[in-house]
């Protein structure tokens, strides 16, 4: 059977959606170094462990609704998000993550899958500072299966983000 994810010409694996985005910014070289694995990679554990790198690599798509309008958190997935942060850095009244079906109606994938852009609509992005940490980072390419390698400078460029301290400071 012949899933959504797999009808990228490409063979990449990543979803249509992302690798359309990916040849509109001219990205093209990105499909050809996106990895497909077996089993879902949902967490950022799960991603980490199967491409081989530090945790704070990969880097998570996270959506909130901001006074329940929808933004994009970019996070390294070593770390969570700290919402009053978020609140604050937008100056919002109220931040909490978006249910599943406002990620997938906002993003068009599925949470595990969401990518850093090539989204079904433009949302406002904020993207941790930790991620610039790496030279590399790997995000996902639209599905629960698959990932790609991108310089953190260039992520937060082709994502329209702005950079924020929004993480939870540890103790």
């Amino acid at each position: 059977m012949t899933t959504e994810a797999d009808t990228d010409a490409g063979g990449s694996g990543a979803h249509p959606r992302f690798a359309e985005a990916l040849r509109g910014l001219g990205l093209d070289e990105l499909l050809a170094r996106t990895r497909r694995f077996p089993e879902a990679t949902r967490t950022a554990a799960e991603a980490a462990a199967a491409v081989g790198c530090e945790l704070s690599q990969i880097c998570k798509s996270l959506i909130f609704a901001a006074d329940q309008e929808p933004v994009l958190v970019l996070m390294d997935g070593a770390s969570r998000v700290d919402v009053e942060r978020v609140r604050e850095e937008l100056g919002a009244g109220k931040v909490t993550r978006a249910r599943a079906d406002v990620v997938r109606e906002t993003t068009g994938y599925a949470i595990g899958g969401v990518p850093p852009f090539g989204h079904r609509t433009r949302t406002r992005v904020l993207a941790d500072r930790s991620l610039l940490a790496h030279d590399i980072v790997w995000a996902a390419a639209g599905t629960p299966y698959t990932v790609f390698p991108i310089a953190p400078r260039d992520l937060v460029a082709h994502a329209g983000a702005t950079l924020a301290d929004v993480r939870e400071r540890t103790a």
